[in-house]
């Protein structure tokens, strides 16, 4: 069952555990229809709707939500740092991302968890293109990039480049997770974007980590596109963005490569949440990519 206002009240729903995301704005949001379908898939008797929170007010927000019943919240910006500083207890992934996106109560204390990347990870290989052994490169140094970057070492690839116009932001990334790195034999740099074209090995996944496409722009030139030479034949180009194609993806399809938007980023990293506050997937398997193929046709039409 969806709730389509902006005001979710779980006393209003006594017979249905009540979940909801919440962000300021939030009524665009999507996660209703995702939840929706995953609900009906597991048969669980869930309501998910929409909460909106002034910025000043937000943790007043979650606690009035979970003090009259709320089971969950998927966060949403401006808020995922605000999540985590609310925890008591943090996934190491939401410790490695810094920031939650999935909240929940234990003991009357808040858990916090952070599923962009695996949910990142996971659509990437649902698309066919592996990680392992590849080479990677993201664009930008911000909280998207520092969130998905320990997900991607578990996977092991050749190599992760972090490229950014300020070369000390993607230091310090490279500085957090050097270790886990090394754990895994991966190589981990930094380089400034403004020598992306300077880079000798070929990057087989490309992925836009910043927030240009939503102003209809790219964090690269076309000079730099076209100094990323011997691109495997293979290689996606991947935009964080969801729901049009684009500045970035079209140079990237300029060149070749194929392109993908964060779409399938958000539904999986959904199926994550759903798991984790439903008892997992031994309990039940999610088709995500019915979800996938429902959602892009309500955001192309």
């Amino acid at each position: 069952m969806i709730q389509n206002d902006n005001q979710l009240d779980p006393q209003q729903y006594p017979d249905k555990d009540v979940y909801g995301v919440i962000g300021n704005p939030v009524a665009h949001s999507l996660s209703p229809l995702i939840h929706h379908q995953f609900a009906q898939q597991a048969h669980q008797n869930i309501l998910y709707g929409k909460l909106f929170s002034d910025v000043e007010q937000f943790e007043q927000t979650v606690d009035t939500f979970f003090s009259r019943g709320g089971k969950g919240l998927n966060v949403t910006v401006p808020f995922k740092l605000r999540a985590f500083n609310l925890c008591a207890q943090l996934t190491d992934r939401a410790k490695a991302a810094g920031v939650v996106n999935i909240l929940w109560q234990e003991n009357g204390q808040y858990v916090g968890d952070n599923s962009d990347g695996l949910g990142l990870v996971r659509d990437i290989k649902n698309s066919q293109f592996l990680i392992n052994k590849k080479n990677i490169l993201f664009i930008g140094a911000g909280g998207a990039v520092q969130g998905v970057v320990l997900p991607f070492l578990n996977e092991q690839p050749h190599s992760i480049v972090i490229a950014n116009r300020t070369l000390e932001k993607a230091q310090k990334i490279v500085e957090r997770f050097k270790a886990q790195a090394k754990q895994v034999n991966t190589s981990l740099r930094a380089i400034s974007l403004h020598h992306l074209g300077q880079e000798k090995e070929p990057f087989d996944i490309i992925i836009n980590g910043t927030s240009t496409g939503l102003d209809q722009v790219s964090p690269l030139t076309d000079s730099q596109v076209k100094s990323l030479t011997n691109i495997p034949a293979q290689a996606l180009a991947y935009d964080m963005v969801y729901g049009k194609t684009t500045v970035f993806m079209q140079q990237m399809q300029e060149q070749g490569l194929s392109v993908k938007d964060g779409l399938g980023m958000l539904v999986e990293q959904a199926a994550v949440a759903f798991e984790v506050w439903r008892g997992g997937n031994s309990r039940f398997e999610l088709n995500t990519k019915i979800v996938l193929a429902s959602l892009s046709q309500k955001v192309n039409t």
